[in-house]
Order: structure tokens, then sequence, then C-alpha cells
């Protein structure tokens, strides 16, 4: 009886260690981290006096209530970024995918990989130009950066999903799109969505920071009064962006184990 032959030694994953292994030496090497700066009695005794000065945080009720309406508006636009991004990484995913043949998978791809190379800041810099400054250009970074994401993440879904029960409608008669959201939509839904509010915690990241360059929300506020050197505003601000992250992770969490269950 002939013995089975020993699988093959792939030495893919052992290169490609080494050669990571490599880059992070090499980043050592050459950045000249001077680490033991952090650990001296004048660090610390500058950083404590620099944290004192944010103590205590501001709570004049005005104040709170202008940092409310800030986090509103951050809240904003993290939602409505992440909905506009989802609706344009749909549209988009569907000829990156294949759907639509290899010419548009190529060239739609190539769309996407722009749209979220380009950081959310640098996006905002841009749309500041266009939109001027305020929540609405913070808006549109936020979609655009998360387009490109979301329409990768959804695409590769697409092409993972079974495609049996769709070709089965298909030779039944069904119409084409009649088969897509019956057959195939249905089994990458629930991916889809984790990817969603995934997307949507980090934006209200993203958002709190866009401010800093003029894009409204808790950002604006923080950038304005640590301009200022108004700490102890600003620590309201910080603890206001950390409760509102704080906040949607929660959700997040809860509505994506809802949808695992």
């Amino acid at each position: 009886m002939n013995q089975p032959l020993p699988p093959r030694r792939s030495w893919t994953t052992p290169v490609l260690l080494v050669l990571l292994l490599g880059l992070v030496v090499a980043s050592f090497a050459t950045l000249r981290l001077d680490l033991a700066a952090f650990f001296t009695p004048e660090a610390a005794g500058t950083t404590l006096e620099f944290l004192g000065g944010f103590t205590p945080p501001e709570t004049a009720a005005p104040f709170l209530m202008k940092t409310l309406n800030a986090a509103l508006e951050t809240l904003s636009m993290s939602a409505l970024g992440t909905l506009l991004a989802v609706i344009a990484g749909l549209v988009l995913a569907l000829p990156a995918s294949g759907r639509w043949g290899g010419a548009a998978r190529a060239l739609v791809r190539v769309v996407l990989n722009v749209l979220r190379s380009i950081p959310e800041l640098v996006w905002a810099a841009l749309l500041l130009v266009a939109a001027g400054l305020g929540p609405f250009a913070g808006t549109l970074a936020l979609a655009a950066h998360t387009a490109g994401v979301l329409g990768r993440l959804f695409a590769d879904a697409l092409e993972n999903a079974e495609p049996a029960p769709e070709a089965a409608l298909r030779i039944n008669g069904a119409p084409a799109l009649a088969a897509f959201f019956y057959a195939t939509l249905p089994q990458t839904l629930p991916q889809m969505l984790s990817y969603t509010l995934y997307r949507w915690e980090n934006n209200i990241r993203a958002a709190a920071v866009l401010g800093v360059v003029g894009a409204g929300g808790l950002g604006q506020m923080l950038k304005y009064h640590l301009s200022l050197f108004q700490m102890q505003s600003a620590a309201t601000v910080v603890l206001a962006m950390l409760l509102l992250v704080a906040l949607v992770d929660a959700i997040s969490y809860a509505l994506r184990r809802a949808l695992t269950r």
C-alpha cells in the first residue's frame, strides 16, 4: 500500500515573520528613541505639574450645557457619516465583489483604496475648503473614509457568500436583483451590520478629533480651550469625550451581541 505523501511545507509564513521582525528592529534602530528621558525626575515633575492644571474640571452649568451640545453634535456627525458611508459602501461593494465583471471590480477597488487610504483629518482639511468650517465638512470626511473601509469589507463579504442559493433562484426564473436580495444579502447582512457598528465606534472617536481642524463638535471646543490654556475647561471636554465614547461602545456592543444570538 502506498504511503500518503507528507504535506508540502510552505515557507511563506516564516519568511513574512522574519521580514516583519527585521522591519521592527530597523524601526527601533533608526528612530533613535530616548526612552530613558521619560523616567527622569524632571520629566515626572513636569508631567505632574501639567496634569495638575486640569483639576478641578469646569462644572459651571452654562459650560456643561455648551459641552452637552457639542457632544450631541459629535454624536450626530458620527451617526450621519456612518449612515452615508453604509449607503455608498454598499453601492460600491456590488461592482467591487466582481458581480459586474473583472474590469469593474478592479476599477472600483482602486476607488475604495483611495477613499480609505486618506485619513479622516486629511479629508476634513480638504473638504473645509469646499464646505466651510463646521460639522458638515466633518460629516463628509467621516463618510468618505468610512465608505472606502466598508465598501471593501462589504465586497469581501459578498464574494465569500455561498453562491448556490442565488444560482438556484436564477435557474428557477427569479430576476437577478430579486435573487440577490433573497439569497445573497441575507447571508451577509449580519456580518455587514457588525462591520457597520464597529466603524461607528471608530467614527465617534474620529469625530471627536476632527474638530481640531475646525469641523465642529467636542474636538473644536478642546482645541479652543487648549489654545487659550484654559485647562480646567479642556478637562471637562476630555471627560465628555470619554463618556461619549464609552456610551457608544456600550450601545454598539449590545447591538452586536443581539445580532449574533
